[in-house]
């Protein structure tokens, strides 16, 4: 396995598909480095020489921001935007959706397990037998 930017990438992948097991490098980004790097797309990474290895190395730390410095910085965001006591910020706090989704059915991803609420056994308007 090769390690860059501190993450072991699979040695049986495509070097294109590889890079983005690193947190913070997507499909595109991946092609463009690769391209100004100058290694084919499909080469797998078993096949790559150290050479290869330590351009991509290179033109990662140079110009992308990927893994801790990335995380650290999204975490400062949203604390910054709790702190501010923005609506996204609260949302945020609350654990629920952020950008406009319904709440009132679905979000269950978001909102965790169903919690039990006393009193809802019965439906309105029906009486008891």
């Amino acid at each position: 396995m090769a390690r860059i930017a501190g993450v072991d990438i699979p040695k049986t992948k495509q070097i294109w598909v590889a890079l983005q097991y690193i947190y913070g490098i997507g499909r595109t980004t991946s092609i463009n480095i690769l391209d100004e790097v100058g290694i084919d797309r499909t080469q797998v990474v078993s096949n790559l020489t150290e050479d290869e290895v330590n351009r991509l190395r290179e033109m990662i730390a140079k110009t992308c921001k990927v893994e801790g410095d990335l995380r650290k910085e999204n975490s400062i965001n949203l604390k910054r935007l709790m702190d501010t006591g923005t609506y996204r910020g609260l949302r945020h706090r609350r654990n629920l959706p952020t950008r406009g989704q319904r709440t009132r059915t679905n979000a269950r991803t978001r909102r965790g397990e169903r919690k039990t609420v006393a009193g809802r056994g019965q439906r309105r308007g029906m009486t008891k037998k």
